[in-house]
Protein backbone atom coordinates (compact mmCIF):
# COMPACT_ATOMS: atom_id res chain seq x y z
CA UNK A 1 0.00 0.00 0.00
CA UNK A 2 2.58 2.36 0.52
CA UNK A 3 4.26 1.82 -2.75
CA UNK A 4 0.96 2.79 -3.92
CA UNK A 5 0.53 6.07 -2.47
CA UNK A 6 4.47 6.96 -3.21
CA UNK A 7 3.26 6.47 -6.95
CA UNK A 8 0.21 8.25 -6.37
CA UNK A 9 2.03 11.52 -4.46
CA UNK A 10 4.36 11.03 -7.72
CA UNK A 11 1.68 11.51 -10.53
CA UNK A 12 0.24 14.16 -8.78
CA UNK A 13 3.10 16.25 -8.40
CA UNK A 14 3.93 15.84 -12.06
CA UNK A 15 0.25 16.79 -12.91
CA UNK A 16 1.21 19.75 -10.67
CA UNK A 17 3.90 20.47 -12.15
CA UNK A 18 2.22 20.41 -15.50
CA UNK A 19 -0.28 22.41 -14.64
CA UNK A 20 2.20 25.10 -13.39
CA UNK A 21 3.86 24.50 -17.10
CA UNK A 22 0.73 24.24 -19.49
CA UNK A 23 0.81 26.36 -22.61
CA UNK A 24 -2.62 26.92 -22.10
CA UNK A 25 -5.01 27.57 -19.19
CA UNK A 26 -7.87 24.32 -19.98
CA UNK A 27 -4.52 21.97 -20.22
CA UNK A 28 -3.73 23.40 -16.76
CA UNK A 29 -7.23 23.37 -15.14
CA UNK A 30 -7.41 19.76 -16.06
CA UNK A 31 -4.02 18.87 -14.84
CA UNK A 32 -4.96 20.42 -11.63
CA UNK A 33 -8.03 18.12 -11.33
CA UNK A 34 -5.71 15.40 -12.01
CA UNK A 35 -4.18 16.65 -8.69
CA UNK A 36 -7.90 16.28 -7.17
CA UNK A 37 -8.89 13.24 -8.67
CA UNK A 38 -4.94 11.55 -7.81
CA UNK A 39 -5.95 12.87 -3.86
CA UNK A 40 -9.59 11.17 -3.57
CA UNK A 41 -7.75 7.99 -4.74
CA UNK A 42 -5.37 8.49 -1.99
CA UNK A 43 -7.66 8.85 0.55
CA UNK A 44 -9.52 5.76 -1.00
CA UNK A 45 -6.55 3.61 -0.52
CA UNK A 46 -6.02 5.01 3.23
CA UNK A 47 -9.56 3.71 3.81
CA UNK A 48 -11.10 7.06 4.46
CA UNK A 49 -13.89 6.98 1.58
CA UNK A 50 -16.17 10.07 3.20
CA UNK A 51 -13.29 12.44 2.67
CA UNK A 52 -12.96 10.87 -0.76
CA UNK A 53 -16.45 11.02 -1.60
CA UNK A 54 -16.29 14.58 -0.55
CA UNK A 55 -12.73 15.27 -2.43
CA UNK A 56 -14.25 13.90 -5.59
CA UNK A 57 -17.50 16.32 -5.25
CA UNK A 58 -15.68 19.26 -5.01
CA UNK A 59 -13.28 18.26 -7.43
CA UNK A 60 -16.11 18.10 -10.40
CA UNK A 61 -17.66 21.44 -8.87
CA UNK A 62 -13.96 23.40 -8.87
CA UNK A 63 -13.87 21.41 -12.75
CA UNK A 64 -16.98 22.81 -13.59
CA UNK A 65 -16.61 26.69 -13.09
CA UNK A 66 -12.90 26.56 -13.76
CA UNK A 67 -13.53 24.82 -17.33
CA UNK A 68 -16.21 27.74 -18.03
CA UNK A 69 -14.31 30.59 -16.70
CA UNK A 70 -11.17 29.20 -18.90
CA UNK A 71 -13.28 29.02 -21.93
CA UNK A 72 -14.65 32.25 -21.40
CA UNK A 73 -11.40 33.69 -21.71
CA UNK A 74 -9.06 31.53 -23.48
CA UNK A 75 -10.48 30.70 -26.69
CA UNK A 76 -8.79 27.44 -28.15
CA UNK A 77 -9.30 26.07 -31.36
CA UNK A 78 -8.45 22.36 -32.45
CA UNK A 79 -6.22 22.45 -35.24
CA UNK A 80 -6.76 20.00 -38.19
CA UNK A 81 -4.23 17.48 -36.87
CA UNK A 82 -3.51 16.64 -33.33
CA UNK A 83 0.10 16.25 -31.20
CA UNK A 84 0.86 12.75 -31.23
CA UNK A 85 2.82 12.63 -28.08
CA UNK A 86 0.03 15.04 -26.06
CA UNK A 87 -2.25 12.29 -27.04
CA UNK A 88 -0.24 9.56 -26.07
CA UNK A 89 1.19 11.27 -23.07
CA UNK A 90 -2.99 11.51 -22.03
CA UNK A 91 -3.89 7.97 -22.68
CA UNK A 92 -0.87 6.88 -20.74
CA UNK A 93 -2.04 9.11 -17.71
CA UNK A 94 -5.15 7.87 -17.75
CA UNK A 95 -4.09 4.64 -17.94
CA UNK A 96 -2.18 5.05 -15.17
CA UNK A 97 -5.40 6.69 -13.06
CA UNK A 98 -7.13 3.54 -14.26
CA UNK A 99 -4.89 1.18 -12.11
CA UNK A 100 -4.24 3.08 -9.05
CA UNK A 101 -8.38 2.87 -8.80
CA UNK A 102 -8.51 -0.74 -9.87
CA UNK A 103 -5.70 -1.42 -7.06
CA UNK A 104 -7.79 1.44 -4.66
CA UNK A 105 -10.93 -1.04 -5.16
CA UNK A 106 -8.99 -4.38 -5.15
CA UNK A 107 -8.30 -3.21 -1.28
CA UNK A 108 -11.38 -3.49 0.00
CA UNK A 109 -12.74 -5.86 1.33
CA UNK A 110 -15.11 -8.04 -0.14
CA UNK A 111 -18.79 -7.00 0.24
CA UNK A 112 -20.70 -8.63 3.03
CA UNK A 113 -17.39 -9.48 4.70
CA UNK A 114 -16.64 -8.50 8.12
CA UNK A 115 -13.88 -6.56 8.44
CA UNK A 116 -14.20 -5.58 12.70
CA UNK A 117 -12.98 -8.79 13.27
CA UNK A 118 -9.57 -7.87 11.38
CA UNK A 119 -8.42 -5.57 14.13
CA UNK A 120 -9.15 -5.83 17.80
CA UNK A 121 -9.11 -2.09 18.33
CA UNK A 122 -11.19 -0.75 15.40
CA UNK A 123 -13.21 2.58 16.50
CA UNK A 124 -16.31 0.31 14.98
CA UNK A 125 -16.25 -1.99 17.86
CA UNK A 126 -15.76 0.79 20.62
CA UNK A 127 -19.01 2.45 18.65
CA UNK A 128 -21.05 -0.27 19.08
CA UNK A 129 -20.13 -1.46 22.69
CA UNK A 130 -20.82 1.48 24.43
CA UNK A 131 -23.03 3.72 21.63
CA UNK A 132 -26.23 3.14 22.57
CA UNK A 133 -25.11 3.98 26.43
CA UNK A 134 -22.95 6.81 25.92
CA UNK A 135 -25.00 8.63 23.59
CA UNK A 136 -28.94 7.65 23.73
CA UNK A 137 -29.38 7.09 20.24
CA UNK A 138 -30.72 3.23 19.30
CA UNK A 139 -29.90 4.13 15.49
CA UNK A 140 -25.81 3.70 15.84
CA UNK A 141 -25.03 5.17 12.65
CA UNK A 142 -26.88 8.16 13.86
CA UNK A 143 -24.58 8.39 16.98
CA UNK A 144 -21.49 7.96 15.13
CA UNK A 145 -22.28 10.69 12.52
CA UNK A 146 -24.05 13.19 15.43
CA UNK A 147 -22.03 12.45 18.25
CA UNK A 148 -18.49 10.79 18.04
CA UNK A 149 -17.91 12.05 14.55
CA UNK A 150 -20.15 15.29 14.54
CA UNK A 151 -16.62 17.94 13.47
CA UNK A 152 -15.91 15.86 10.66
CA UNK A 153 -19.32 15.76 9.30
CA UNK A 154 -19.86 19.60 10.53
CA UNK A 155 -16.42 19.70 8.18
CA UNK A 156 -17.89 17.85 5.11
CA UNK A 157 -21.37 19.87 5.43
CA UNK A 158 -19.67 22.87 5.52
CA UNK A 159 -17.18 21.98 2.90
CA UNK A 160 -19.87 20.59 0.35
CA UNK A 161 -22.43 23.99 0.86
CA UNK A 162 -19.68 26.43 0.23
CA UNK A 163 -18.69 24.51 -2.88
CA UNK A 164 -22.20 24.64 -3.56
CA UNK A 165 -22.25 28.65 -2.93
CA UNK A 166 -19.03 29.20 -5.35
CA UNK A 167 -20.49 27.41 -8.08
CA UNK A 168 -23.99 29.32 -7.77
CA UNK A 169 -22.02 32.65 -7.21
CA UNK A 170 -19.81 31.79 -10.45
CA UNK A 171 -22.18 30.16 -12.67
CA UNK A 172 -25.00 32.48 -12.26
CA UNK A 173 -25.20 34.41 -15.46
CA UNK A 174 -26.18 38.16 -14.93
CA UNK A 175 -24.93 39.74 -11.70
CA UNK A 176 -27.79 40.71 -8.84
CA UNK A 177 -28.97 44.68 -9.38
CA UNK A 178 -28.89 46.96 -6.18
CA UNK A 179 -32.06 48.12 -5.21
CA UNK A 180 -32.45 52.06 -5.65
CA UNK A 181 -33.16 53.65 -2.41
CA UNK A 182 -36.42 56.46 -2.63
Amino acid sequence: MELLIILLLVFMIIAALNALEGKDLLSSVVSLSAVGFGLSVAFLVMGAPDIAIVQVVVEILTLIILIRATIRHDLTTVAEGTEFFGLLVGVVLLFVVFLFGLEAVKALPPFGAPIMDAVASAPSRYYLEHGLKETGAANIVTSVILDYRAYDTLGEATVLFTAILGALAILRGRPLKKKKKG
